[in-house]
């Protein structure tokens, strides 16, 4: 077996064609072997200079021999035996599908340890200009911003665990130039869509008391369809959240933990929606809160809440917002209407309230003035009495 060498300790000579070749050791096999990188210059001093830099680079980094896997190869592995256990399946199938696309197509087939930030930079470059390899020219393939950066997310994360399973020295998306996070994509319901809103459902039997609820408390999607009878407190008049459903093919269904560690919380109703809910419990069927309306023993599906929604906003001709903008609606308004952050932040399940005040930097103090009419008063209901004295203690610290 040979001696094992440092990682960085490297060996120059000059080739049979004129060029200058170095290595430096950057792993070791299995057996002891050494793994290599060649280094290759015009000159002596040319090579010396980037081999100096790699030696730098290489100190102390001991990569194993599956560092000569592809990306591709990595990526496949990452999703399987880093992922899959541990985040959310919409997760997983959003992480799939921008590797699938995006990724792959531009640097799948290169191997993991020669990946460059150049490479990296190159293939946003191309991903903004062209979109991924193969889309039809006539359909317009530039990516949008946020697309872009959801793939850097994705291959940041990828090659940060990669690093810390040595298959490389240091990650090749540190540093990268990525288009910056565009604002305005929230989309918030004002007072007369709202009322347009309320009056467009009031007409649905089905799904009257599914919106109105998610409206009235800011629930995500599969917070809302996962909920349960047993969460419901009729006498206290309180919802716990403690569960999400996620949809998977074929109209089967996975419950999984919320979103964050804050998203198990238990949320006061309004008075409205309690009520709307001890007089749903009187003739349900089914241990779900909102089944589904053909099959009882099953939930609402996540899917069928978010295509109704838009057959809903298509008749009452409002704008096509998102499903998530409906608890976007909730918050600002909550906001608007004086909430404080911190109380907004528990009802929401976010981690803090400086979280949420990020999340709604939108709401000025000009809109905490003007505000007025929320959904039939509904924060009012929430808060109650709370509401008033917060709003003049504020004022009155504030007034100089």
């Amino acid at each position: 077996m040979a001696k094992r060498r440092p990682s960085g300790d490297g060996m120059v000579r000059k080739r049979e064609d004129g060029r200058w070749e170095g290595r430096i050791v950057v792993g070791h096999k299995k057996n002891g072997d050494f793994i290599f990188r060649h280094v290759y210059a015009k000159t002596q001093k040319e090579l010396m200079d980037r081999l100096h830099r790699n030696i730098e680079d290489y100190h102390d980094v001991d990569l194993t021999e599956d560092s000569r896997m592809t990306l591709g190869e990595w990526l496949d592995r990452w999703l399987a035996e880093y992922k899959e256990d541990t985040v959310r399946p919409g997760t997983i199938r959003s992480y799939r599908t921008v590797i699938e696309q995006y990724i792959k197509p531009q640097l799948g087939d290169k191997q993991i340890s020669l990946i460059t930030p150049q490479d990296i930079q190159r293939m946003y470059r191309r991903l903004k200009k062209e979109g991924r390899i193969n889309e039809h020219p006539e359909k317009g393939t530039q990516l949008a911003d946020n697309t872009v950066r959801g793939i850097h997310c994705v291959l940041h994360l990828a090659m940060q665990d990669a690093v810390q399973a040595h298959l490389i020295a240091s990650n090749p998306t540190e540093g990268a130039t990525i288009p910056r996070q565009g604002g305005g994509k929230k989309q918030v319901l004002n007072d007369r869509e709202l009322d347009a809103f309320l009056a467009i459902i009031e007409k649905d039997e089905i799904w009257h008391d599914f919106f109105y609820t998610d409206l009235t408390t800011g629930l995500r999607r599969g917070e809302i369809c996962g909920l349960m009878w047993r969460d419901f407190d009729g006498k206290a008049g309180t919802l716990k959240v403690c569960r999400t459903l996620h949809s998977k093919k074929l109209g089967v269904f996975s419950l999984g933990d919320t979103k964050t560690g804050m998203g198990m919380r238990t949320i006061v109703l309004p008075q409205s929606t309690a009520e709307l809910l001890r007089q749903r419990k009187k003739n349900s069927i089914s241990q779900w809160i909102f089944p589904n309306p053909i099959k009882p023993e099953l939930p609402t599906s996540p899917n069928s809440a978010y295509n109704h929604l838009k057959a809903l906003l298509k008749q009452a001709k409002l704008p096509d917002i998102r499903f998530h903008d409906l608890r976007h609606t909730f918050a600002t308004h909550a906001l608007a209407s004086g909430v404080d952050p911190k109380t907004l932040s528990g009802i929401l399940g976010h981690t803090n309230a400086s979280f949420t005040l990020d999340t709604y930097t939108h709401v000025t103090p000009d809109m905490q003035k003007t505000a007025s009419g929320i959904v039939g008063g509904f924060m009012e209901d929430i808060f109650g009495k709370e509401l008033k004295p917060w709003q003049e203690n504020e004022k009155t610290e504030t007034e100089p």
